[in-house]
């Protein structure tokens, strides 16, 4: 006779790489008999993966953690238990400042956590289940984690400190992994790690993201490869040649550049000069073609002065990303920039801010326009308020912008032609054709 185990809420907060260490944790807990529910109100035992960036993601983190314990206090839950990046950074402070938590775990070692907490829960580690995940996403996009921790040394990133040192994945896990998600009907991987582009330097002293691309294109099933976070500093340049020579690489790279002046780039300790910087993202357009950049920035670094905030400004007006997203500076304790006065007042980051997400509001809306006429290979991701709502290869989930496509006879997780007819800053508008067109994606 089984014994009934209480039901379990999992609450993932921070990226998707948070998001993959929770599916792993979910394929394990579904393998004992534990059940997984969305409300809160019918579980017994709460389980926070939580996320330690940035200030604004430790609050989000700390305010979750404290409404669970609340309800515990009131007999609603027996017990709360906190894993991920907060946890692994600050567990002896939470311990002290939250002891009603009834244990903390790490993010490092995924799977002494993820045994840690089934035992807790009355289950046990299954070593079968090595690359199977639950997925959290539509079922027919994955995220796939080729590595974890990271050894560049920016001078703001709290992550190494948080996730250890790059440890990639060997690749015939990798692989592994992917097969089972394609075997699962997902057409779309989404490569991420917290530096894609250092994997299998620790394991050869070579930089063999190529290899990896190349090996994942030639799983049955997988019509979609997206690249996530490509550090620019030592970009592997034959990672270009295969995206552009693989039709089922989206030619799409998010490649976070921070900054652009060599002042700030020299006090981040990015390893790279303005020079290189172009030199990189210049051979990415003109190596692919119609190739998809996105970044992300930071404003009000300490060493940030108006001088270099216009520099960034202008630049990001000259090289017309098509994606881009903008953080303001965060102080980590532990980094080396947390020894820099942090003197931009949060007043003028926000401004910064504002202004570099202005800018390319009106970059996007350019863009934009310009696609009316363009038939694009669309994935349908949802229906919702009428609208089926899809994306292009130019779009990660989540972060990206949509197409939304008004029609009775489209099927989530199926590719349809698209062709755009009106568009908004962060939005195209489009119809279904009949006909078939060739793509290089």
């Amino acid at each position: 006779m089984k014994v009934k185990k209480d039901k379990v809420k999992l609450i993932t907060l921070g990226c998707s790489k948070n998001l993959v260490d929770s599916e792993f944790i979910m394929s394990q807990l579904k393998s004992n008999d534990i059940e997984i529910v969305e409300d809160e109100d019918k579980a017994e035992n709460v389980i926070i993966n939580t996320c330690g960036f940035i200030e604004n993601a430790k609050k989000e983190s700390i305010d979750t953690i404290i409404r669970a314990v609340d309800r515990k206090s009131r007999g609603l839950l027996k017990n709360v238990y906190v894993a991920g990046c907060l946890s692994d950074r600050y567990k002896s402070d939470l311990e002290k400042e939250i002891p009603e938590v009834d244990k903390y775990f790490g993010a490092t070692d995924k799977p002494h956590t993820i045994i840690g907490i089934l035992k807790e829960l009355g289950g046990n580690y299954k070593d079968e289940l090595i690359g199977e995940r639950s997925l959290t996403t539509p079922s027919h996009f994955a995220y796939l984690k080729i590595s974890e921790g990271c050894d560049n040394p920016c001078s703001f990133c709290a992550i190494p400190i948080m996730r250890g040192g790059h440890r990639s994945k060997p690749l015939d896990q990798i692989i592994m992994e992917a097969q089972i998600l394609a075997s699962k009907g997902v057409k779309e991987l989404i490569v991420i790690g917290q530096d894609t582009t250092y994997w299998g330097f620790d394991l050869n002293r070579k930089r063999e993201l190529a290899k990896v691309l190349k090996e994942l294109s030639e799983i049955k099933g997988i019509e979609w490869i997206r690249l996530m976070y490509a550090y620019p500093s030592r970009f592997p340049e034959d990672v270009i040649d295969v995206i552009r020579e693989t039709p089922n690489i989206c030619n799409y790279i998010d490649i976070p550049v921070q900054h652009v002046s060599d002042n700030v780039l020299k006090s981040m300790r990015r390893g790279i000069t303005k020079k290189s910087l172009l030199n990189v993202l210049e051979n990415i357009r003109t190596g692919i073609p119609g190739a998809a950049v996105r970044t992300t920035f930071i404003v009000g670094y300490p060493d940030e002065t108006e001088k270099d905030f216009i520099e960034l400004s202008d630049f990001v007006n000259e090289f017309e990303f098509d994606r881009l997203g903008v953080f303001t500076y965060s102080n980590e304790k532990g980094t080396t920039a947390s020894e820099l006065p942090d003197r931009i007042p949060m007043k003028e980051k926000l401004r910064r801010q504002k202004h570099i997400l202005d800018l390319q509001r009106e970059i996007s809306l350019k863009k934009n326009r310009s696609s009316a006429g363009e038939i694009l290979k669309v994935l349908i991701d949802r229906n919702e308020n009428g609208y089926y709502i899809g994306r292009s290869y130019r779009d990660a989930p989540e972060i990206d912008q949509e197409i939304y496509i008004s029609s009775d006879d489209l099927n989530i997780g199926e590719f349809y032609d698209i062709k755009i007819f009106d568009s908004e800053e962060f939005d195209l508008f489009g119809e279904k054709i009949e006909k078939t067109t060739e793509f290089k994606l």
